[in-house]
C-alpha cells in the first residue's frame, strides 16, 4: 500500500506493507543510512529519528503510523553540519565508533527542544534508553550541555531545534 510521508521536508510515497518498520523505509526504500538499525526492539536508541517533532524508534514504528506524517532522521537536523546538537558533538569529539550517534543526536534535539537548558538530570532522563557501547556518556552530557548554549546564543536556531529543521530550511 502507498503510504505518503514528509521526510526532511521532502514529500515522498512509498509503497510498503503496512507492518514494515520505518526504519526499513528510510534506510532501504529512502536510501537514507543515517538511521540504524540496533537491536530491532526499540531498547538501544541507535534507530531514533523524529515524527512530528518527537522522537520516536523506527525500528518499533509500522510504516502505517508514519502516513502523512513529517519525520526527520540524522540527515534532516542541517546539510552541513550546522546544528548546535552536531557542532557540539565534533567540538567533544563524542563519537568513537560511531554507529550510536544519530541516534543519540535525534534524542538530544528531541530534549532541547522540550528543554533548552537541561540539567545533567534532564539529561540523563532524555538519554536513557540510548546505549553507547563505547561508554561516551560524559561526553553525550557535555555535548548537550554545548548545544544548548549554542541554540541560545545563535539567532533563529533556537526555534529550528523544535522542528529539527535545517540551514537551508527544510525539516
Amino acid at each position: 500500500m502507498p503510504y505518503k510521508l514528509i521526510v526532511n521536508g521532502r514529500p515522498a510515497t512509498v509503497d510498503a506493507p503496512a507492518d514494515m518498520p520505518l526504519l526499513w523505509v528510510i534506510r532501504d526504500v529512502l536510501n537514507l543510512r543515517g538511521t540504524k538499525y540496533g537491536c530491532g526492539i526499540g531498547f538501544c536508541g541507535a534507530c531514533t529519528v523524529h515524527i512530528g517533532g518527537r522522537a520516536v524508534r523506527s525500528c518499533q514504528t509500522p510504516v502505517s503510523s508514519a502516513d502523512n506524517a513529517k519525520i526527520t532522521t540524522i540527515e534532516g537536523l542541517s546539510t552541513d553540519g550546522s546544528h548546535p546538537v552536531q557542532v557540539a558533538w565534533a567540538e567533544f569529539d563524542v563519537p568513537q565508533c560511531g554507529y550510536c550517534q544519530a541516534g543519540q543526536m535525534m534524542s538530544a534535539v528531541a530534549l532541547l527542544a522540550k528543554t533548552p537548558k537541561p540539567t545533567d538530570q534532564d539529561i540523563d532522563a532524555a538519554m536513557n534508553g540510548n546505549i553507547c557501547r563505547c561508554g561516551t556518556y560524559i561526553r553525550i552530557r557535555q555535548a548537550i550541555h554545548k548545544a544548548a548554549t549554542l541554540a541560545a546564543s545563535q539567532n533563529g536556531r533556537a526555534a529550528q531545534m523544535v522542528s529539527g529543521g535545517s540551514a537551508s530550511g527544510q525539516e
